[in-house]
């Protein structure tokens, strides 16, 4: 039987509403807390955390690192943050609710602590790439206005002078503040925390111009994590306690918010300091993983390393895939290679608290090509970028978004700001997609990316994923290059994969078995690399200009 919302019948099997032309989330409503109450987000994670650990908070890891195997219990976790933030109220009292604090670090067992002491205070946290150059930092610095920063030894210097200082996290000072009670009770005053506060400041990851300061508050992280935990699956008791491995950069809104779910969760979370291919593998042996948040391009690795079979992967039960498309043709590779190991996909923008579709259950996660389904409390359409008007399932158009975990807008842009949200809250994504007739959404391509071909549009990233299916191909993207007859042709930026000697005319020859005239290849490079951003997401961008330039230097 068809379900109502606002007094319009919706289509069971999709969400979709004839009469709105919108699509409706098939998940359950998730039971938020009142809005008005004061609840920050570390508090709230917290919260669940205490209904969701089945083990002594003293015998259960929250942390650990990979290289090292140094552990941070939950009992000492939650001790660190309440003493970090009670140190932070005596040692620097000017720093206060609603103001920013810049951090810059890698991955680090203090770096939690840290993000949940400064959140449990209302400070606005804004985390950037540590391999950040001075002058994108600069960037950075003067769209969020951080009154102080946290640093290391090794990227401290990259940093103006603010107010307040810089902190080294890497200093005996912090380590002591993170351990050694000030007073009697070490318990900070409590602070009173709206929902409505900016919680982070998260930068965007800039594919498609200057990087934006996305402003996320509380409440969009509480709607975020509350639809994890009430769509857990039912817990197998004879199941092993959940250990993920971190290969994202915590900075990154899905490193940060998979962070808060873990935690959330009372999951058992190793990171790794900086990233190696053979050294995770190595980890997942080590600490039994289970399961792994990653980008596309980390599924493409182990679908063609030799090196996976070195290594006892069989605790790996599951991949968690975002950041960037993940192509049809790599997950059935994937899956022929690892039969045991699922992958689910998800979908969402920095400028969505990361949350917009995702995969439950195998039934899902069969379903190859697709990002799961709308989250429960989101709402879409689809709609004509021409004309405006919003298209129903199997159609394709720009994605609008609504829901509780949209952003607050970008910091200091009001302009960037209207053109991204109007005035009913609806976040224009892009993103070239559509629905499909059971709801499962599927990622076309960046309308902004879209190559124009005569009067044809190509999508860059179905040829990326045919590419990526050649076992001589190690990685693949495609760019428009301007022609004078076509207005533009598809070329493409190839890494072979070693010891392959795959000609350009081969590979052109490869895809043109398999698409539409108009669609094939007309141009190709061969390069070491392909720039990415932390995400996974290819930066055409520097391809573009690689192209233009006429240069024939290394990428």
């Amino acid at each position: 039987m068809a379900e109502t919302q606002s007094n319009h019948t919706v289509d069971p099997n999709n969400g979709f509403c004839k009469k709105t032309r919108t699509f409706h989330s098939l998940r359950p409503p998730v039971p938020l807390p009142p809005p008005t109450q004061p609840l920050s987000m570390s508090d709230y994670a917290l919260s669940l955390l205490r209904s969701t650990l089945t083990s002594p908070p003293e015998t259960t890891a929250v942390l650990i690192h990979s290289t090292t195997g140094r552990r941070l219990f939950y009992s000492d976790f939650i001790r660190q943050t309440q003493i970090l933030s009670s140190s932070l109220q005596n040692l620097v009292p000017s720093l206060s609710s609603g103001q920013v604090a810049f951090i810059l670090s890698p991955p680090s067992l203090e770096l939690p602590v840290l993000y949940f002491s400064l959140l449990s205070l209302g400070v606005t946290i804004s985390p950037s790439n540590p391999l950040a150059s001075e002058s994108e930092i600069a960037h950075q610095i003067r769209l969020s206005k951080p009154v102080i920063a946290f640093a290391t030894s090794s990227t401290a210097h990259k940093l103006p002078s603010l107010p307040l200082g810089t902190v080294l996290l890497d200093s005996p000072q912090f380590h002591s503040m993170m351990t050694t009670p000030r007073g009697n009770n070490y318990n900070s005053s409590r602070v009173k925390v709206n929902q409505s506060d900016s919680a982070a400041i998260l930068y965007s990851s800039g594919t498609t111009g200057r990087v934006k300061g996305v402003a996320l508050t509380h409440l969009n992280f509480i709607a975020l994590i509350a639809g994890f935990y009430y769509n857990k699956s039912e817990e197998d008791e004879n199941a092993p306690h959940p250990v993920s491995l971190f290969t994202l950069p915590l900075f990154h809104v899905f490193g940060f918010f998979m962070l808060i779910r873990a935690v959330a969760m009372g999951e058992t979370l190793v990171l790794m300091e900086k990233f190696d291919f053979e050294e995770m593998l190595r980890a997942v042996e080590k600490y039994k993983v289970n399961y792994m948040p990653v980008s596309p391009p980390l599924v493409v690795a182990m679908a063609k390393s030799e090196l996976t079979s070195k290594y006892d992967l069989s605790s790996l039960q599951m991949l968690g895939s975002g950041g960037a498309p993940l192509g049809k043709e790599v997950s059935e590779s994937f899956s022929a290679r690892f039969p045991n190991i699922e992958i689910v996909q998800g979908y969402g923008l920095t400028e969505s608290t990361g949350g917009v579709t995702r995969m439950l259950g195998p039934d899902e996660s069969k379903r190859h090509g697709s990002v799961g389904r709308l989250a429960d409390n989101m709402e879409a359409k689809i709609v004509d970028p021409a004309t405006g008007e919003a298209l129903a399932p199997e159609q394709r158009g720009e994605l609008w978004l609504r829901g509780p975990t949209i952003m607050k807008g970008y910091v200091g842009d009001d302009e960037a700001t209207s053109e991204t949200l109007d005035s009913e809250g609806w976040l224009k994504t892009g993103d070239l997609c559509y629905f499909d007739s059971d709801g499962c959404l599927y990622i076309v391509d960046r309308l902004k990316e879209l190559i124009k071909y005569k009067a044809y549009q190509v999508p860059p990233a179905e040829l990326e994923h045919l590419l990526q299916s050649n076992p001589e191909i190690a990685d693949a993207a495609v760019i428009p290059y301007p022609d004078e007859v076509a207005g533009q042709i598809p070329m493409a930026y190839v890494v072979r994969k070693p010891g392959s000697s795959i000609t350009g005319a081969q590979v052109m020859d490869y895809i043109a078995k398999q698409v539409a005239p108009y669609k094939k290849i007309r141009r190709i490079a061969f390069v070491n690399s392909i720039p990415k951003s932390p995400a996974g997401k290819i930066l055409r961008r520097e391809l573009v200009n690689h192209a233009l330039s006429g240069v024939s230097s290394k990428l």
